[in-house]
C-alpha cells in the first residue's frame, strides 16, 4: 500500500512538474521574454527596421543625390525652388504663367521655403546651401519610401524576396535619376510608397486606412494627377470593406476635407484670394488638355518607348514576375496598367508622368530575382552593370551643361568687381537653365518667354518660337539701342553660327563653354556658350 502511494505521489509530483513547465514554455512567448532579434520593438530600430538598413538606405541615397548634377525637366527648378526663392526673398525670383493663373499651389515649395526661410534666420543662405539642401532633404525622403517599400515586402513575402525588391528598387536607373530631384513628381511617388505599406493589402500588418488615405490627400493637393494610380487601389478597398459607409464618413471625409483646407489656406495667403488649385489643375491638363502646347505624342507612346525606357533593364525581369507573382498582387499590376492607359489618353506625355508606378514594378522584379536559379548570378550583374552605367550617364554627363553654366554666373555674381553693372539673357528655349534659386543674388536677367496661348487665338507664337523664326533679324529688332545690350549672353552651340554677325558686331566674346550632351536635338546644342561684351569704344552693328 506504502508503495502503491507513494507511486501515486511521484505520479502527481509529475503532473504538477510538468504544469510548470507548460506554464514557463507560455510565459516565455511573452514579448519581454523574446530574443532581441524576435522583438517587435528592438533597442536599435528606426522606422521598425535594423538602424543599418536605414542609415545605409539614407547614405546610398546621400550619394545618389551627388552623384546627380544634371538637368531633367524644367519643373525640378522653376515650379518648386524658384517658387521658394520668391517666397522667401521676394525682392527677386521669379514666377512663370503658371502661377498667374493659379495652376499650381505652394503647399510643396512652402517645404523649401521653410528651409530656406531658417537657413536666412541662420545668416546661411549662400547659394550652394540653398542649391543641395532642398535636393538633400528629397533624398531624405526618399530613403524613407525605399525602407518602407521593403518593410511591406517582409511582411507580405519572406524576408529573400524582400531584399530582391529592395535590391531592384535600389538598382533603379531611373529612380537614381529622379529620387533627389525637387520635383511634384518625386513627392508623388514617395508619399505613394509610403501609403501603400499603410493601405490594407493582403498579409500587410501595418494597414492603416486613416495614415494611407492622408498621405495619398497630400499627394493629390501636391500634384492632382496623383490621384490617378491610386483610383482602382481605393475602389478595392471600399468594395473590400464591409463597413462601407463608415470608411467613407469617418475617414475619408474627414481627410480629404482636413487636407484640402489646409491647401485652401496655404493657398489663400500667398495668392491673396481663395483658389483650388487642384480643379483649375486638372482643368488644364486634363479636361482641356491644353498641355499639347508643351509637345503631343502618340496614344501608345507610353507602351512602345516611355514604360519600357523607365524600367530600362528591369523590363524583362518586370515581365517574367508578372506570371510568377501571386494572385494578390494583381490589383498593383492592374494600377500599373489603368496609369499608363489614363495618361494614354493624354496628348502631352512625359517619362516623369509614371515614376510613381515604378516601384510597384519592382515588386514583380523582385519575385523574378527571386526565382531565378541557373541565371540568377547573370541577371545580377547584367541587372546592376547596366543600371550602374544609365544612372552615372544620365546623373554625371547627358545635359549638364545648363547647370554647369549656373556656377559661372555664380562667380560672375560673388567674384567680379564689375558685377554691378552686369546683366544676363539666356537665349535657348524658354526654362532651360535654372534662375535666381541657383544665382541668389539680385543680377538683371532674362529669357525668351514662352506662356501658352489661352485665349484661343489661332497660329499662336510665343516669344521663342518667333525668336527662333529669325534670331539674327530678332537681335537687331530687340537690342537697336547699344544701351540695352546685355553685358553677358548664354547661348547653345547650335545657336552661334545663325547669330554670329550679331556677335561680331556687338562685340561679344566667347569666355567659357559648358558641354551638354552627346544628344542634341532641335534648339538643343552639344554645348553651352557663354559671350561677354567687351567695351572698345563706340561700335556699329549695321
Amino acid at each position: 500500500m506504502q508503495r502503491e502511494g507513494g507511486d501515486g505521489r511521484l505520479f502527481f509530483r509529475g503532473l504538477q512538474n510538468r504544469s510548470r513547465e507548460k506554464m514557463k514554455l507560455r510565459k516565455r512567448k511573452s514579448t519581454l521574454y523574446l530574443s532581441p532579434q524576435e522583438s517587435p520593438g528592438r533597442r536599435g530600430d528606426l522606422l521598425g527596421e535594423s538602424i543599418y538598413l536605414v542609415l545605409f538606405t539614407i547614405a546610398f541615397r546621400i550619394c545618389n543625390c551627388f552623384l546627380v548634377q544634371t538637368s531633367f525637366v524644367p519643373d525640378e527648378y522653376w515650379q518648386s525652388l524658384e517658387v521658394a526663392h520668391h517666397m522667401v526673398f521676394n525682392n527677386y525670383g521669379y514666377l512663370t504663367w503658371e502661377w498667374t493663373e493659379r495652376l499650381r499651389g505652394y503647399t510643396y515649395p512652402l517645404i523649401f521655403a521653410s528651409i530656406y526661410k531658417i537657413l536666412h534666420l541662420l545668416g546661411k543662405d549662400n547659394v550652394q546651401l540653398l542649391i543641395w539642401i532642398p535636393r538633400l532633404a528629397q533624398a531624405l525622403l526618399s530613403a524613407v519610401a525605399d525602407v518602407r517599400l521593403y518593410s511591406l515586402m517582409k511582411q507580405l513575402e519572406s524576408h529573400q524576396v524582400a531584399r530582391w525588391v529592395f535590391f531592384c528598387q535600389l538598382c533603379s536607373w531611373f529612380t537614381w535619376y529622379c529620387c533627389t530631384r525637387t520635383l511634384t513628381n518625386t513627392m508623388e511617388t514617395v508619399l505613394t510608397i509610403i501609403a501603400l505599406f499603410y493601405y490594407p493589402l493582403e498579409g500587410s500588418k501595418s494597414m492603416n486606412s486613416v495614415k494611407y488615405s492622408s498621405l495619398v490627400a497630400l499627394a493629390f493637393i501636391i500634384r492632382p494627377t496623383a490621384v490617378i494610380p491610386w483610383i482602382p487601389l481605393l475602389l478595392r478597398h471600399f468594395l473590400q470593406e464591409h463597413r462601407k459607409l463608415d470608411l467613407i464618413l469617418y475617414q475619408f471625409l474627414p481627410v480629404g476635407f482636413l487636407t484640402l483646407s489646409l491647401s485652401l489656406i496655404i493657398d489663400r495667403i500667398f495668392f491673396g484670394q481663395w483658389t483650388l488649385v487642384q480643379y483649375n489643375f486638372l482643368k488644364f491638363n486634363v479636361l482641356q488638355n491644353l498641355g499639347t502646347f508643351y509637345g503631343s505624342h502618340p496614344w501608345h507612346w507610353y507602351f512602345t518607348q516611355g514604360f519600357p525606357v523607365v524600367l530600362g533593364p528591369h523590363l524583362p525581369f518586370f515581365i517574367h514576375g508578372c506570371f510568377l507573382a501571386p494572385k494578390r498582387y494583381r490589383i498593383l499590376l492592374m494600377t500599373v496598367l489603368w496609369t499608363l492607359l489614363v495618361y494614354s489618353m493624354l496628348s502631352h506625355k512625359e517619362f516623369r508622368f509614371i515614376y510613381p508606378v515604378l516601384p510597384f514594378c519592382m515588386v514583380f522584379c523582385g519575385y523574378s530575382l527571386n526565382h531565378l536559379k541557373t541565371w540568377k548570378k547573370p541577371a545580377l550583374s547584367f541587372l546592376f552593370l547596366s543600371n550602374m552605367l544609365l544612372a552615372l550617364y544620365t546623373g554625371l554627363v547627358h545635359q549638364r551643361g545648363t547647370l554647369d553654366v549656373m556656377t559661372h554666373i555664380q562667380e560672375l555674381c560673388y567674384n567680379n568687381s564689375s558685377k554691378s553693372s552686369a546683366s544676363l539673357f539666356v537665349m535657348m528655349p524658354c526654362h532651360s537653365t535654372p534662375y535666381y534659386s541657383h544665382v541668389h543674388y539680385p543680377l538683371p536677367m532674362r529669357f525668351l518667354q514662352c506662356p501658352p496661348d489661352l485665349t484661343g487665338k489661332s497660329q499662336y507664337l510665343d516669344e521663342a518660337d518667333i525668336f527662333y523664326l529669325n534670331p539674327l533679324n530678332w537681335l537687331y529688332k530687340e537690342f537697336h539701342n547699344d544701351s540695352t545690350l546685355p553685358t553677358h549672353l548664354i547661348i547653345f552651340s547650335v545657336l552661334e553660327e545663325d547669330i554670329s554677325a550679331f556677335l561680331i558686331s556687338s562685340n561679344y566674346e566667347r569666355t567659357a563653354v559648358f558641354f551638354h550632351t552627346h544628344l542634341p536635338e532641335g534648339r538643343t546644342g552639344s554645348h553651352v556658350y557663354v559671350y561677354e561684351r567687351k567695351l572698345k569704344g563706340k561700335l556699329s552693328r549695321r
